[in-house]
C-alpha cells in the first residue's frame, strides 16, 4: 500500500497563495507519475496538474499561468503553488501518485494511489 498525505490548504482571500504539498510513502518502487485534482461540490473531480517523471507538466487551463507543479523524487513528494486565488478555485484538493510497489514474496506491482483531501477556500 502506498499511503499519500496532503497538507496546506486553508481559507485565502481572492488573490492570495497557498501552496499544497503530499507525501508518498510506502514500499514504493518508483513513481511514475505525480498529480493534483480537485473537486468543488456537486462537481465532477477534474484534473488540476500532473508532473511525470521525466515528461512534460500538464496543467488545466483555468490554472495555466497560476499554478505551478513541482516534484521532489528523494522525498517522494508535489507540491502545488497557487497563486492569484480565485473564488472559483474552492474545492477538495487531492494528491495522486501512479508508479510500481514491493510487495509480498518481493513482487513488484502497480499502485495507482489517492490522498484523503485537502480542502482550500477562496473568498471573494
Amino acid at each position: 500500500q502506498v499511503q499519500l498525505v496532503e497538507s496546506g490548504g486553508g481559507l485565502v482571500q481572492a488573490g492570495g497563495s497557498l501552496r499544497l504539498s503530499c507525501a508518498a510513502s510506502g514500499r514504493i518502487v518508483s513513481i511514475n507519475a505525480m498529480g493534483w485534482y480537485r473537486q468543488a461540490p456537486g462537481k465532477q473531480r477534474e484534473l488540476v496538474a500532473t508532473m511525470p517523471s521525466g515528461g512534460a507538466t500538464n496543467y488545466a487551463d483555468s490554472v495555466k499561468g497560476r499554478f505551478t507543479i513541482s516534484r521532489d523524487n528523494a522525498k517522494n513528494t508535489v507540491y502545488l503553488q497557487m497563486n492569484s486565488l480565485k473564488p472559483e478555485d474552492t474545492a477538495v484538493y487531492l494528491c495522486n501518485a501512479e508508479g510500481r510497489i514491493l510487495g509480498d514474496k518481493l513482487r513488484i506491482s502497480d499502485f495507482d494511489s489517492w490522498g484523503q483531501g485537502t480542502q482550500v477556500t477562496v473568498s471573494s
